[in-house]
């Protein structure tokens, strides 16, 4: 039991971790709150964190009762997740941006934290999809519980690379970001490509076209 927590929680963490896409948010977060005071930030990223960490729970929760109420199974919703987690992919790999947070405003705002920066730019219509599929994956009490923290766990290290921003920015600059930007996308292809295989094998099975 001990082992699949910890095996669950590792790769969930992993995976969360990537699916936030935590170079290009920390690039969006330095655009956004450019010319604001450290205390002013830390604020924002606090109540950025906590509305991820709040809209992530319930859609980790949310996929068996989402899927039962529309109809639709679990691997039909992988394949359609998948892909839409692969278009975010190539905008990240080609651009450095998010598909679904390029048209973001300039305009000031009285508070950046929920929106734009919690919904989209962390967690968007592809990291949705994605975590509704994660979440129905889990079966077993260890495997929820790794995957929860694993959730938690993806966030804390969000926050923190997002206290560092300032500190990146300046080691790494806006080069540096954009590249790591690029690999995160390349990683987030891979996990696209894994969920919609998965999800065009299971259907493949469930209709016994391949027997």
């Amino acid at each position: 039991m001990l082992s699949v927590f910890f095996s669950t929680y590792l790769s969930s963490t992993i995976r969360f971790l990537f699916l936030l896409a935590p170079f290009f948010v920390v690039t969006m977060f330095l655009a956004l709150t450019r010319g604001q005071s450290a205390m002013e930030k830390a604020a924002i990223i606090k109540r950025a964190c906590i509305s991820a960490l709040i809209l992530g729970v319930v859609l980790f929760f949310a996929g068996p009762i989402l899927f039962n109420a529309i109809g639709i199974t679990l691997d039909s919703f992988r394949i359609g997740a998948g892909a839409l987690l692969f278009l975010t992919a190539i905008s990240l790999v080609t651009s450095g941006t998010r598909s679904h947070a390029t048209g973001l405003p300039d305009e000031d705002r009285d508070d950046i934290a929920v929106v734009p920066l919690a919904i989209p730019v962390m967690i968007g219509p592809a990291t949705i999809g994605a975590i509704l599929v994660y979440g129905a994956e889990l079966k077993s009490f260890s495997e929820v519980t790794g995957g929860l923290l694993g959730l938690v766990t993806g966030l804390a290290m969000m926050a923190w690379l997002l206290y560092l921003s300032g500190y990146l920015e300046r080691v790494m600059g806006k080069t540096g970001l954009n590249i790591m930007s690029k690999i995160s996308g390349l990683i987030l292809s891979a996990m696209a490509a894994e969920i919609m295989l998965t999800g065009i094998a299971g259907f493949i099975r469930s209709t016994g076209l391949g027997s």
